[in-house]
């Protein structure tokens, strides 16, 4: 056969392959409020609602600036090979809110600053003070409404008397809105905007193998626990993606493989975000800022997120910061999770909070200023990382510098649901604390707070007696930590790190406080007493510069000896050795 010939052939097996590619490409719709030149009437859409109801696997939708006021449901799934892909057009805004712009106002007999509107919105409806929680704290955190002028929210009063410059009554028997500007101004002019959240979920992806790409959303009006956005399918990706000033929750996701990366969730009433049997959810390049800002009770479900009943999540190179309650928190049942390479900093409760779950692997995190919140009822967990009533974990290579309590043991008598059904006690046990740096934490490097009604957390040679020794007897479990137990059959090691607390800090303390409990200044002690400590130092490592996060060290530093130092980069800190 001729050269010419075969690359004839050669030739049209490339275009026919040209041809295939394009014709099992899906189809691109446009989102736009105003005609686009140059897109044909089939391909472009008004509303987003719109064009999810015609989606197939493999189309996009590219959505174009503006402000969305809708409610969108995607239920049409993608496949591995053909995703569907969401996303905002390339450099322009693209917000979808739960709040409208409202326009229609008269003002209030006998005073000219108070505006009302009709408000037929009612958001929970199953108790007295249509909260949620119902009790008399979440009274007024717990309602849903929110108002906003000019982007700027106005705080809600539940008596109309009480009205004042900046705030905002909702009357549910008359149904009507009543407004007091900040600046008092004439609200029913064109010259100020108000809105009001009305919808309570603002998206909710039921598919699997969809790409949602750089959308902003925020102004839902939804009841704490309740995602404003909700992705229940699996293997979605969300990237590019703000989070914000939703009433409770940024997003809540509870499908399985889901990637969320260089995402924001800031200024939510209760929560960043919030993950469900998540199993192998991967959340990498985000940063979780300034939730809680209503000021949930963060004892019960508040901060910079929650995840429960979720096996095998990946927290990595993301910043969780500035955070009213924990940084990052696992409570009940999960298993098997990792944190690496993160800036956890800042969150006035623990850094990291593991709670009634199994085997937390943290490492290469950098943790610093955490705990510093009056909080009473948060004993033991206003540290850099609270491992609470959680066996199994690994501790490594982290810097806890500078929180309240650098590592905290927190134990009552505890048992945890578990994923595949059922309960069993759980309590602290086979923990491996190893190659950390512990520094200049205010009240101690470490604290074992053990609020029980046995004395398993001292040796045998230190127990008393004196107090009555009792077993997690909750159902009778096999894996019952057995009457008369003491600290070693808890197998809780801790070896290689370096401490280095400031002056007047603590090194150890054993124990709560109201019960017996004792302070440990010296290792040596600790090491004798508790057996905890081989191979550990108390030295200071030479941080170039705290205050900067240049927490750069000198190559002969006692971290970098002992391989107490990070592994790898952590967004927002300067890591590595001040030659470099």
């Amino acid at each position: 056969m001729g050269k010419y010939k075969l690359n004839q052939i050669k030739l049209g097996f490339a275009i026919l392959g040209i041809f295939l590619c394009s014709s099992s490409e899906g189809k691109i719709w446009h989102v736009a409020q105003k005609n686009l030149p140059g897109i044909g009437t089939d391909s472009q859409v008004r509303s987003i609602g719109e064009a999810v109801l015609q989606l197939a696997a493999g189309d996009t939708i590219i959505i174009h600036g503006g402000v969305y006021r809708e409610q969108v449901t995607i239920e049409q799934s993608g496949t591995a090979e053909k995703p569907i892909t969401i996303q905002a057009g390339s450099g322009e805004l693209v917000v979808v809110t739960g709040a409208d712009q409202l326009t229609i106002w008269q003002r209030v007999e006998g005073n000219n600053s108070i505006f009302f509107t009709d408000w037929p919105h009612r958001f929970v409806t199953w108790n007295k003070h249509n909260t949620h929680p119902s009790d008399d704290y979440h009274k007024l955190i717990g309602r849903c409404e929110q108002v906003f002028v000019d982007g700027y929210p106005l705080k809600q009063v539940l008596e109309k008397q009480r009205l004042s410059r900046g705030t905002f009554f909702v009357d549910l028997n008359t149904k009507r809105l009543y407004v007091w500007d900040s600046g008092n101004r004439d609200i029913s002019s064109k010259k100020v905007m108000v809105e009001a959240s009305v919808r309570s979920t603002i998206w909710t992806c039921k598919a699997d193998h969809v790409r949602t790409k750089g959308i902003r959303f925020r102004y839902a009006a939804n009841r704490a626990q309740h995602g404003a956005v909700q992705f229940s399918g699996d293997d979605n990706e969300v990237e590019d993606c703000t989070f914000e000033y939703s009433n409770s929750c940024g997003a809540k996701l509870t499908g399985e493989r889901i990637t969320v990366r260089n995402c924001v969730f800031q200024y939510n009433g209760q929560l960043g975000f919030s993950a469900g049997r998540a199993h192998g959810l991967l959340m990498t390049d985000c940063i979780v800022t300034n939730n809680n800002i209503k000021g949930f009770d963060r004892g019960w479900e508040a901060g910079g997120n929650k995840i429960v009943f979720t096996r095998a999540a990946i927290f990595e190179n993301s910043i969780f910061t500035e955070n009213r309650g924990h940084g990052i928190w696992f409570d009940i049942g999960n298993e098997k999770c990792e944190v690496r390479n993160c800036l956890i900093s800042n969150n006035e409760n623990a850094g990291i909070f593991y709670e009634i779950s199994y085997s937390l692997h943290a490492h290469d995190n950098v943790i610093v200023g955490n705990g510093f919140a009056f909080t009473p009822s948060a004993w033991g967990a206003n540290a850099g990382i609270s491992i609470s009533s959680s066996p199994y974990c690994l501790i490594e290579r982290n810097l806890l510098i500078g929180n309240k309590e650098g590592l905290s043991f927190r134990e009552q008598k505890r048992s945890t649901p578990l994923i595949e059904g059922g309960s069993e006690p759980v309590w602290n046990h086979n923990q491996t604390v190893r190659n950390n740096v512990l520094a200049y934490n205010r009240d101690a490097q470490v604290w074992g707070w053990f609020d029980i009604g046995d004395e398993r957390h001292w040796p045998k040679s230190m127990q008393e007696g004196s107090v009555k020794k009792q077993s997690n007897t909750d159902n009778n479990s096999t894996n019952e930590l057995q009457p008369g137990s003491s600290l070693a059959d808890l197998e809780l090691i801790l070896r290689d790190n370096i401490y280095c607390p400031g002056p007047g800090q603590g090194l150890f303390n054993w124990g709560v406080t109201w019960k017996r409990h004792k302070r440990y200044m010296d290792l040596d002690t600790v090491h004798r007493e508790l057996s905890f400590g081989r191979g550990s130092r108390i030295v200071d490592i030479g941080i170039k510069n705290f205050h900067k996060l240049d927490l750069r060290v000198s190559m002969d530093s006692p971290a970098i000896q002992m391989q107490c130092y990070p592994k790898g980069n952590v967004p927002g800190v300067r890591l590595g050795t001040q030659s470099q």
